[in-house]
């Protein structure tokens, strides 16, 4: 069986000789990068199935090579960083990252994280699908399984892969109240608790590209202390309080 292809874009030589090492063990085809150019390149001819990116790089900022590299291919990508703070976590996320590790990190942990993420089915952007997906239309709101493409009123809304299907299983049970531990399995297949978190940080960007925010709810509701529901494209303020769903 052909091994799984890892590209390593870090400039630090401790960080990426351990990075590397790690992915190794786990079954991986290590390929390396020290700049984020070289790694652009190494994405375009290689098409590897996970990368890893250095938040800081000596040429471009590691968010601009997670943007461009998003346009090439759809591999898993996992920033890490030394820095903590939330807003360059949310960044990261926001332009494509399916996740984020701080540095200094446990090796265990990565190995965890990437094994739950090949859990999830991937399919490359030219792929077919086999037969037709679903199209599901609610109040302006047009999301198409097959393209995975979503159109509010008329306009494109461009989502990561990870906002794309969440929003599908909203919107294929629009009634169905999704606990956060239930999205954790659904999206990355783990019942790693640390996915909790991460599953707000991405209904906060899935909502904010909607138009959308906690307090109105027009697409994806609050149900406090359970989790999440579909919207129907109306406020919630308007009729029902939603936070009585169960």
């Amino acid at each position: 069986m052909e091994r799984p292809e890892a590209l390593v874009i870090e400039d630090t030589a401790e960080v990426r000789w351990l990075l590397c090492e790690v992915l190794r063990m786990a079954g991986f085809e290590v390929v390396e990068a020290v700049t984020g150019e070289e790694g652009l390149e190494l994405v375009a001819r290689r098409r590897p199935d996970l990368v890893t990116l250095d938040l800081v790089l000596p040429d471009m900022d590691g968010i601009e090579v997670c943007r461009r590299l998003r346009g090439m291919t759809s591999a898993y990508v996992i920033m890490v960083s030394g820095r903590t703070d939330e807003e360059d976590r949310l960044i990261g996320l926001e332009v494509g990252a399916d996740d984020y590790m701080t540095k200094p990190f446990s090796p265990r942990e990565l190995r965890a994280r990437v094994a739950a993420m090949f859990r999830r089915p991937r399919r490359e952007p030219e792929d077919a699908f086999p037969q037709r997906a679903g199209i599901h239309e609610i109040g302006g709101l047009v999301v198409d399984e097959e393209s995975r493409e979503v159109h509010l009123a008329g306009r494109p809304v461009p989502l990561t892969r990870i906002e794309f299907d969440l929003l599908v299983l909203f919107a294929s049970s629009p009634r169905r109240v999704w606990p956060r531990e239930t999205l954790t399995r659904a999206i990355w297949h783990t019942d790693w608790p640390g996915n909790a978190h991460v599953i707000d940080v991405h209904i906060a960007n899935l909502r904010r590209k909607l138009g959308d925010d906690a307090r109105s709810g027009r697409w994806v509701r609050t149900v406090h202390g359970v989790g999440y529901r579909f919207g129907d494209g109306g406020d919630m303020h308007d009729g029902p309080d939603s936070r009585s769903a169960v």
